[in-house]
């Protein structure tokens, strides 16, 4: 359910209300006539007339309710720029910790560990935030932008993504992405790529290979956060500080199997996002990074041995296919071979989305670098269904299905 645009700030924040928020309120610490995105009014979205809110309930169940609280009052005690700088990447990164190790719990939860979708409603709360926060000395927009980015990165992951220094082990950086098109009672979906970066995140494999260290990031589904570059700060990154052996983009794919995805290309097809903008054409650079132009990249994942490994209870397909334009805009050619040299790409094996993107980026800044002996490809996971009960945030069979995908996940990674 939507209030009025004027009123749906009021209702994100007041969703967690505390004393402490309230006060802050009374103190007109937050102007809740400024409008907040696409994505964060659905705060108030719930299942059926009158039921609970579904994104602050998930929150709830996850015990992140008081981080939620204590961020806004707090927020409203910062008095100087720099400090509030350091305060939103401080609790960013706090969250982001707090849900991975909520997420790889040893010990029983009373909401399922696997749950990838509190993270995303807590982001959301605490973003709408800081975008209606009146902080006590003067802010731009460009500046308030840049606070709202550097917490937003913060809680996908980007501040902890540094791979331990241990020698003789290898690094892979894997992402995964938010919940999508969350529009009626589908805004209680969750996104099965995202529960299993969470569940890979610092995680230390044992192979028949060696160790594996993984470091993981959730990206946004925004075309604006893939412009400001958010896929080349995670992997760039990674390059230039302590060089991994693979990259693997991780994005929810086709029902029932798993798709190891040949080409990525340079094509956006112009879906809604998020926040229902929709964006065509050519994948745009993101300032500061090397980025080679290609209409097509191929994957180098070892995509044979994961289909071998047996690792179940899906399937494991190499997917082939792609499409380039004959007649930019108009006619295209979908195949299986190769891509025609000098031709426009349309789609990749994973389509013209923000998935396809994903894989798109992280590997053009991987050859932009030069590092051609980084593993680097794209794994689509199959589709995880909803509760069945239209009226339901959970139920067994919606929880053991994610967790069979994300396991799966994690299985895949370490045969890579």
């Amino acid at each position: 359910m939507k209030t009025i645009a004027g009123l749906v700030g009021l209702t994100a924040i007041a969703l967690t209300l505390s004393p402490a928020v309230a006060q802050a309120q009374d103190a007109n610490c937050y102007d809740t006539a400024v409008p907040l995105t696409v994505e964060e009014q659905r705060l108030d979205d719930t299942l059926v007339t009158g039921g609970p809110a579904v994104g602050p309930a998930l929150v709830k169940l996850a015990g992140f309710d008081g981080r939620v609280t204590d961020f806004t009052a707090r927020l409203c005690r910062q008095t100087v720029p720099r400090q509030a700088q350091q305060f939103v990447e401080r609790e960013g990164n706090a969250l982001w910790k707090a849900a991975v190790a909520r997420a790889q719990s040893t010990t029983p939860l009373a909401h399922d560990a696997y749950d990838d979708r509190p993270l995303y409603w807590a982001r959301l709360q605490l973003s709408s935030a800081l975008r209606q926060w009146k902080p006590r000395f003067a802010i731009s927009p460009n500046e308030r932008a840049k606070l709202i980015q550097q917490f937003d990165w913060a809680s996908r992951g980007l501040s902890d993504s540094a791979f331990p220094a241990k020698p003789g082990v290898r690094r892979v950086a894997v992402t995964g992405f938010d919940p999508f098109q969350l529009t009626g009672t589908n805004v209680r979906r969750a996104n099965p790529a995202g529960a299993a970066a969470l569940q890979l995140d610092g995680r230390e494999i044992t192979t028949p290979n060696g160790k594996v260290v993984l470091q993981a990031a959730v990206l946004p589904v925004l075309w604006g956060g893939f412009d400001e570059g958010i896929v080349e700060q995670f992997y760039g990154t990674a390059l230039k500080q302590q060089k991994p052996d693979a990259f693997v983009t991780i994005s929810q794919g086709r029902p029932g199997r798993f798709d190891v995805e040949r080409w990525a290309a340079r094509w956006r097809g112009g879906f809604a996002d998020n926040n229902n903008v929709g964006s065509t054409g050519s994948v745009p650079d993101a300032a500061g990074w090397p980025q080679p132009a290609a209409e097509f990249i191929e994957t180098t994942l070892p995509f044979q041995k994961m289909i071998d490994a047996g690792t179940g209870p899906f399937a494991v397909n190499y997917n082939r296919s792609f499409c380039e334009w004959v007649v930019v805009g108009s006619q295209q050619s979908c195949r299986t071979d190769e891509p025609t040299p000098g031709r426009v790409a349309a789609s990749g094996g994973g389509g013209d989305y923000l998935s396809n993107e994903s894989m798109y980026r992280a590997n053009r800044v991987r050859i932009g670098y030069g590092a051609t002996n980084v593993l680097g490809g794209h794994l689509h996971t199959p589709v995880l269904g909803q509760p069945a009960d239209p009226a339901a945030l959970t139920d067994a069979t919606f929880e053991s299905q994610r967790r069979a995908i994300a396991d799966q996940v994690k299985a895949l990674v370490s045969v890579v």
